[in-house]
Parts: C-alpha cells; structure tokens; sequence
C-alpha cells in the first residue's frame, strides 16, 4: 500500500518542500522483530571515519556452514569493481557463541556450522562519491545495495527486512530517507523498517539519507519524487515542471492507450557537487550526479547547456526504467553478481536508450527542435572522429565492454567505438529507415512497444529477455519491414552510416567541416596539464604517430618556439597539409626532436539544419519523427551543443 503526501490534481504536481528537522529516529513499528528469514540493519556507525556498520540475521543458515558474497559489479556498469575490498571487518556468532568466519575468494566468505540463527556483523568503508558505490560523511550517506548487502548464497530468492537507523548525535537530528524500498514500518522519507521481495530488489534500491529538498509531480498514475543533496539554489518547480513533461512523453511511448507508469513511484536521486557527471538506473528510481551550476535558477530565462545536458541525463535514466530494467538482454534476465555477463546487445540497450533520451526532451516540447539537433550533431562529430570506429562493431564494443569501454586508455580512441553513441546513430538510422519505408506508418517506437508487451511487462514473474539474435525478427513482426541486412552492416559491421541520405530524407541536412580552425591537422588529441601541453591521444596512423610520438609526450616547443594549447591552435591555423613541423618533445624525462608532416584536417565537424522549404511528405516524416513543433519553452539556449558524455560510466 503507498502512501503519498496531499497533492494537488492539475499538472503543476505538488510543491516542494525542504527536509524538516526533528523527525523521530524510529517508529514502534521500526523495532518490531523482522518477519522475514534474512534480516538487515544498516547504520551510519561513524559518518567521520565513513564506515557503514551492518548486521545481518540468517534465521535459517546452511548447516554445512552458511556461505556469503558482496557482488563483484553492479547492473548498469559493466565493470568489475571488487566491492568486497571496502569490507574492513567481519564477524559471526550464533546464540552468542562466536563462530569463525573463513575467508574463500576475493568477495565470498564461509561461516562455520550452525544449528540456530546467525547473526553476522561486518563493517564496510564508504567514500566513493559517484552513483554505484557508497559514501558516507557529516553531509550525508548514500549506499547501492550492492556496497553494502552481503548476499546469502542458496537463499538470494527468500524476502528481506531492511532496518535502516541514523547516525547517532543531535547533529545528524534533521536527517530523512530517500528510498524506493518498500516500507515495513518506516514512515515515509524516514529511518525504520523496509522490505524486498528478494535480494535482488534489495541491490536494486539505492538509499540516501541525510538533509535533501524534495519536490514531487505526478506523471502515469504515479508520484514522482526528486530528492536534491548537497548545496544549491535549484528553482525546484521549473526543475519539475520539465522532468513531468519528460516522464509523461516516455510513459506515452511505451503506454500509447493507459499512459500508465510501470512504476507506482519513482524516484530521482540527485547529488549536486561542484564539477560532476554520471547517472545508474535502477528498477524505480536513479542515482544522478550533476554539477550544482547544471541545475535551473530561478529567474533564469534561458537554459544554459549544462541543464540541457542534466536533463538528457535524467531522461536517459528514466528511459532505463523500461529498456534494461524491465526489457533485458537474455543475458541480463538472471544476473551472475560474481563475474562478468556478457552480450552483443548494449547497442539495443544503452545506444536505443541514448537515441531517445534527447529525443523525448524535443518531443516533450523542453527543447527546441533547433537545440535536439545541435545535440544530435554533437553525437556524430564524437563518433566520426574517434578511428576505432573502423575497427570495432557496436556489438563487439557491447561484448568487450568489460576490458575495453569502461577501461580506456590513451589508445582507446583508436581502437573502440562507443556503443552508447554509435548505438545512438544505429538507432536512428533504423527508425529514419523504417519511418521512409513505410510512408510514416512504422518506426522504432513500434519495435520498442513490442519489446515491452513481450519482455517487459511480466519480466519480474517471467524473466525473460530478448536473446542474442531475435532483434531483426523482432523488428520485422513489429514493423512489416525486414531490416536484417542494413541491422548487420550497421550494428555488426564496422562502417560509416548513411546519415546524410537518411536524415535528408526528412529534410533535415548534414554537412561536414574540418573542426580545426584551419586546413592542417596534428593528428593528435592534446590537453593542458600543471601547465604543460602533454598528447593524449596520438590518433592511428596520423601525422603525430607517424612522426614518433606518442600519447604522453610533452610538447616543448613548434619550430623552434615555444608553445601551448593557443598558440598550437594558431600556427595549425597557418599551415597547410604538407607542411611540415620541427618538434621537440620530453618523452619522460628525455628530450626527443621529430621531424611531422601535416595531414589535412577531417571533416568531422558535424552541422545539422532543417531546410527552408519542406514538401508535404517530408514535413509529415519530420512531424512524426520529432513531434509535433510547439511553442518555444520557456527558455532559449544560445551556443554551440556541448558533447554529452555517456551516462553509465561515471
């Protein structure tokens, strides 16, 4: 049964409101005994030293001796991250008796038979700020299940209590909850009592706590709630007011007739911080980070680029609560918490749901269809200058994600494609393809609804997923157009796009430009370090690399004078392809000279523009594509789209 403030019934939603102080450290319902056989308590046992104290009783342990493991990564991140290493003490006892607890593996431990319940204590370190991990300070503290939860191996299928307290001290008296757990006795936004089905909703609802503002909107028959952490000056309703229209176009999408939520709440977890950027999607809310100056202010009539950038964010977590939360990968269906899980498919996963993140932004009237294509040409200036573009599919980058995408290196660029924003452009070039084919009478949205009615709907009593070579069949059923071809050019080859072919076909144009200032390239990404112009990344096969040098050189000095990022910038200016540059270089510690020959600058800025005059057909296609075009927000961004980094990484 939910329970929800009082609200208003328009559009608006409901006010905001700041953390009150004073709450009651616990209800009588919180100290009740658990129900359950696996029970928790978690507490903030020393906010200073960021340690996180919990307690875990097993009503029923295995008799040969109960075995228990922290997961090695956490759904969403495809990277191992060894969460076991932050547990720095652990202990057992049953009926107050100790029990020795063996270590077996770098994150599963045994603890000796016992015939009655078990209680085991352990202490895990919390100061990894970021959205899939656990940190813990006087400000606030924030855990994933997965930092903190260890899992009772044969019984991961058995109901959880989860008694959450707060910090002890007068100075932590005004602290609240921000959970989607369901509450067993806690009240809501407060310390007591919750319960999951299993362990696997356990891991799957992030918990902050501490001083936040709250604001809430209805959106499909459900509330939706944000809880902001950290300082800033947030105009909340305009914050709200833009995610509302976000949540109902997705919800839209996928629920064309209810326009029901799949969620009864949902919540977004926002933690402001100086400079930040990142977001984790989980099965009814989301870990967000984001740069406090992201956020709206009030009186502020224009959006500057970084709360565009906020929002693509949010939407794309919130596009998660269906593709990839619900809709999974076969693979995904029952995850393996110990080791990696492997699939081809994170291009459907993550790229789809990074095509439609700032889509459902113009669609929803937040952006301007001028602002969506500045963000969409951004994309593709990304992929077309990375040249591991031709070495690597979307799938392939999908699979290697492990090793490759979220361990990159100064050669990375050189060697992967990102299967966020390339998947992104696959993405669009299906449903530009499928919308021209059929007259716009088919396109993705088709293909996505019919992977929710099948995988989605019923995943948590099915668990089912789309296996590895059912999408063009599944595309084919949706639409009535078979794209099997173009999806294994695309998707499985390592090709450019038809971009500009497909898009004009809506009347937008693409055109290409050198993203230099001049005609000469260096071929080589370089950045200012403690005041030194150091390469990043010396591209494969360019100027640089030909020449000798390598991602870590120092750049001392261009044809005998010195030179830093603005002056490089103005003597490529200068140059033609051909020329050629005398460089002297430190290479650790060791002075090196080269002799470089300028390349031509790529083409791989890219500019996309709505013609003039459109006919009939194409304004219908882009109509339909983009959405209806409505009045200006309220806002307007002025500037070049600055190139969103991909949200799971962070």
């Amino acid at each position: 049964m939910e329970r929800f403030p009082s609200r208003r019934s328009d559009a608006a939603g409901l006010a905001h409101r700041s953390a009150p102080a004073g709450l009651p450290r616990r209800t009588s319902n919180a100290t009740a005994e658990p129900a359950t056989a696996i029970a928790y308590r978690i507490r903030p046992a020393d906010p200073h030293a960021h340690l996180f104290e919990i307690e875990l009783r097993i009503a029923h342990p295995d008799p040969a001796g109960q075995q228990l493991a922290l997961p090695a990564w956490i759904p969403g991140s495809y990277m191992i991250r060894e969460f076991a290493r932050h547990v720095v003490s652990i202990s057992a006892d049953s009926g107050g008796r100790e029990l020795r607890v063996r270590k077996l593996d770098k994150h599963s431990w045994q603890v000796r038979r016992c015939d009655g319940p078990l209680t085991v204590r352990y202490r895990v370190y919390a100061w990894d700020l970021s959205v899939r991990a656990a940190h813990l300070d006087a400000s606030h503290g924030f855990f994933n299940g997965t930092s903190v939860f260890l899992r009772v191996l044969g019984q991961e299928r058995q109901p959880c209590d989860v008694l959450i307290e707060p910090p002890e001290g007068p100075a932590y008296a005004g602290w609240q909850v921000a959970t989607t757990l369901p509450e067993a006795g806690a009240p809501r936004h407060g310390f007591g009592r919750y319960r999951a089905a299993d362990y696997d909703e356990l891991i799957d609802h992030p918990v902050e706590m501490g001083r936040f503002t709250l604001a809430s909107f209805e959106a499909g028959g459900a509330v939706h709630e944000i809880a902001i952490t950290g300082r800033h000056d947030t105009d909340v309703d305009r914050l709200r007011r833009d995610l509302a229209q976000v949540c109902r176009e997705q919800i839209k999408l996928f629920e064309p007739r209810s326009q029901r939520a799949p969620v009864k709440r949902y919540l977004f977890q926002v933690m402001a911080v100086g400079d930040g950027y990142g977001g984790l999607e989980h099965r009814a809310s989301t870990a967000l980070i984001c740069g406090r100056n992201d956020l709206p202010y009030r009186g502020m009539r224009e959006a500057p680029d970084g709360y565009r950038t906020f929002l693509g964010l949010a939407s794309h977590e919130y596009f998660h609560t269906w593709n990839v939360k619900r809709i999974k990968p076969q693979a995904f269906a029952d995850y393996d918490l110990r080791q990696e899980n492997y699939t081809e498919l994170l291009w459907v996963f993550e790229g789809f749901t990074s095509y439609y993140d700032d889509l459902m932004l113009v669609r929803a009237g937040v952006i301007t269809r001028d602002e969506y294509l500045k963000a969409l040409a951004s994309t593709v200036s990304g992929v077309l200058r990375g040249p591991g573009r031709a070495l690597q599919s979307v799938a392939e980058s999908s699979f290697d994600a492990w090793i490759k995408y979220y361990r990159q290196d100064e050669n990375s660029p050189n060697a992967i494609v990102s299967y966020y924003t390339k998947g992104s452009l696959v993405a669009l070039c299906l449903d530009l393809t499928l919308r021209a084919q059929s007259g716009g009478k088919a396109s993705l949205d088709d293909v996505m609804r019919l992977m929710w009615q099948r995988y989605g709907r019923e995943f948590f009593t099915q668990r089912r997923g789309l296996g590895e070579d059912e999408f063009p069949a599944l595309l084919r059923e949706a639409t009535g157009i078979a794209l099997d071809a173009q999806i294994k050019r695309w998707a499985y080859g390592s090709g450019d796009l038809p971009l500009a072919k497909l898009l004009a076909g809506t009347g937008v144009a693409l055109t290409m430009k050198p993203a230099e200032s001049g005609n000469a390239s260096l071929g080589a990404r370089v950045q200012t370090r403690e005041q030194q112009l150091v390469i990043a990344t010396a591209y494969q096969g360019q100027a640089a690399q030909r020449a000798g040098l390598s991602a870590g050189d120092t750049l001392l000095a261009v044809d005998g004078l010195r030179v830093d990022e603005r002056t490089l910038k103005t003597l490529l200016a200068r140059r033609r392809a051909g020329d050629k540059l005398r460089i002297h270089a430190f290479r650790r510690d060791e002075l090196i000279e080269c002799e470089l020959t300028l390349d031509a600058a790529p083409a791989t800025e890219a500019t996309l523009k709505i013609e003039g005059r459109l006919n009939a057909g194409k304004r219908r296609l882009l109509d339909d594509w983009l959405g209806k075009e409505k009045p200006k927000p309220s806002f307007s961004r002025t500037g070049a789209a600055r190139p969103r980094p991909d949200p799971a990484p962070a």
